[in-house]
């Protein structure tokens, strides 16, 4: 894995330190730059070793841009970043993550009250200090004060989006360490959680003080916290890596432990002690014979350990898939026989939910439908937006627009070896109404997507009505990320997935697995329970640029969570059966 999402975080930060100084352009030139960095598909790391001539390339970066991204990749810190974070010694992340403060707000609330980070804010919106600064006032510090438990525990984790591209870039590196025998990821990670609390690393060798320290040289490693013969824990790229070591004879007992979830491994540990077995992170042991099997971790004999697919057959159980470990009868159906026969990346054969520039994309159709074929899709939606609430930059589309577009996409899409669809997404209204395009428009196009983008269910309250009010609409295909929620950012609307699911199955609409780290929306539980109830789901990336195509694996593994098997996926069909559902 490059470091381009790296390098793009430097730079946004940049971006809100110089907001928070009230710079005029440069915060939008930085967040420029960073996008296009993020984007770049080339890894940035190889294009400063090439030189700054090399980077520059790099639409939106210049020359001061540029140095400042060799500068990091050669020394691993930005010099005028640190000098910003002198001048605003604020934990900016932490306190931009409360509804309603942004990089300015938080400069100016620094500046007037000393506030650093949630501690902080929170302590002067109890004291009603924050409702005396002039722009503020009472409602807007109660906002602020609503909010913060929210961000609060939004701080205790990180994004899978973020987590599981260091996991693998770990990984890769372990796995060409000498003494390394095995190395797999495990944790919350391998079950592909949307957020992570740790990345959790699992490796087979006879000398784990040695492959520690090897951790300890990786070159993402900004802290060493704890270095041992069994454990090494370091943190890189402000997420901590926690490495254990196991002797390959007791790998793949010690990766279905470490894999979890807890409650998944009581009731595996459970339903072993119902068959005289135990199930521990050394191996599965017979204790029939055993007076006390609680007196020793490897008591009994000892039927399985180097293999967790050993560990699950020593029970008597098929192996169960990481993703669906959170004990929502997983054992159960492996002991009936029932376990689902999880959808899989390769199953996936297009995208139905992306966007151009003709909205609030960054990519024109042509590059955006070039990468499409590329990917080897069999079909693929143009989907921008169209007008009202909750588009970026007033960028969505009128009618006409819409109909000008159709034009564009119909002699853009041919002669490509890639079905394109056309579609438009809308807006879904506090009263469930799909608004701002008309039925006309909608009539003409392939596929519709309604979202909710506004009146998020800020003031509480089952948000269900309102979407089954959309799906109900004649022209609506899809409703997109239903519960509207932005990890760590904000809360998914509340809403009954088991209503939802029946009114989809009944109107032949498809809800979204959105497959955008930073929404994963529906996620596993909402989606089982939709499924279960008829409901076909639709795995789409939301896509605004070619690079983020690659998001088809996050919501893939959110299918696998909720059970989805093939069948239960619209983006497994053909293009005709896809035609069909869309009528």
């Amino acid at each position: 894995m490059s470091r381009n999402a790296e390098v793009a975080e430097r730079l946004e930060e940049i971006a809100d330190l110089y907001e928070a100084k009230d710079v005029g352009y440069k915060p939008n030139m930085y967040r420029r730059a960073a996008s296009n960095v993020r984007d770049y598909p080339e890894a940035i790391e190889d294009l400063a070793e090439e030189g700054l001539d090399a980077v520059t390339e790099i639409d939106q970066v210049g020359d001061s841009i540029g140095e400042k991204i060799v500068e990091y990749i050669e020394t691993g810190s930005i010099e005028r970043l640190e000098e910003l974070r002198d001048e605003f010694p604020v934990r900016m992340q932490e306190l931009t993550s409360v509804e309603g403060v942004g990089p300015k707000t938080a400069g100016e609330l620094y500046q007037k009250l000393g506030i650093q980070n949630l501690d902080d804010l929170e302590e002067a919106a109890r004291n009603q200090e924050i409702r005396e600064l002039e722009g503020f006032g009472a409602k807007t510090e109660e906002n602020i004060l609503d909010h913060i438990e929210f961000a609060r525990q939004a701080q205790e984790r990180d994004l899978l989006g973020d987590g599981r591209p260091l996991a693998d870039d770990v990984k890769a590196f372990l796995t060409d360490v000498e003494d390394v025998e095995r190395v797999e990821i495990a944790g919350s990670t391998r079950r592909w959680r949307p957020t992570i609390g740790d990345i959790d690393v699992l490796v087979a060798s006879d000398a784990g003080e040695s492959v520690g320290e090897a951790l300890t040289e990786w070159d993402r490693v900004e802290e060493t916290i704890e270095i041992g013969p069994t454990k090494t824990s370091v943190r890189a790229s402000g997420i901590r890596v926690d490495l254990r070591v196991v002797v390959d004879e007791e790998f793949g007992s010690a990766l279905q432990y470490f894999t979890g979830s807890a409650d998944h491994n009581i009731t595996l540990r459970n339903y072993a002690l119902r068959k005289d077995l135990k199930v521990n992170e050394y191996g599965v042991f017979d204790v029939s014979d055993v007076e006390d099997p609680e007196s020793g971790q490897r008591v009994g004999e000892r039927l399985a350990s180097e293999t967790e697919e050993a560990v699950y057959d020593a029970l008597d159980l098929p192996w169960i898939p990481p993703e669906i470990r959170e004990d929502r009868g997983e054992v159960e159906a492996a002991q009936n026989d029932a376990l689902p026969d999880l959808v899989t990346l390769d199953d996936y054969r297009g995208d139905l939910h992306t966007h151009t520039d003709w909205s609030d994309g960054d990519y024109t159709l042509e590059e955006m439908l070039d990468a499409a074929e590329e990917r080897g899709y069999d079909y693929y939606a143009v989907t921008d937006h169209g007008e009202g609430p909750g588009v970026f930059g007033d960028t969505g589309l009128a009618d006409d627009d819409v109909l000008d577009q159709l034009d564009a996409v119909e002699a853009e899409a041919a002669d490509r070896d890639v079905e394109v669809f056309t579609g438009i997404e809308t807006n879904v209204d506090a009263d469930g109404n799909v608004v701002e395009v008309s039925d006309d428009v909608l009539a003409g196009v392939d596929i519709v997507v309604a979202s909710p983008h506004s009146g998020l269910g800020e003031d509480g309250g089952d948000q269900t009505d309102r979407l089954v009010a959309a799906i109900e609409h004649e022209h609506v295909d899809v409703l997109g990320h239903p519960t509207g929620r932005l990890i760590n950012d904000r809360p998914a609307m509340e809403l009954d997935p088991s209503e939802l699911g029946a009114a989809a199955a009944e109107h032949g609409v498809a809800l979204e697995i959105n497959s955008n780290p930073h929404r994963l929306d529906l996620w596993g539980e909402l989606v089982k329970v939709a499924v279960e109830e008829g409901a076909t789901v639709t795995v789409n990336t939301d896509a605004h640029s070619p690079s983020e195509f690659g998001y088809t694996e996050y919501g893939v593994h959110t299918a696998r969570r909720g059970w989805c098997e093939p069948d239960d996926v619209l983006n497994t069909w053909d293009v005709d059966e896809v035609r069909d559902f869309l009528g």
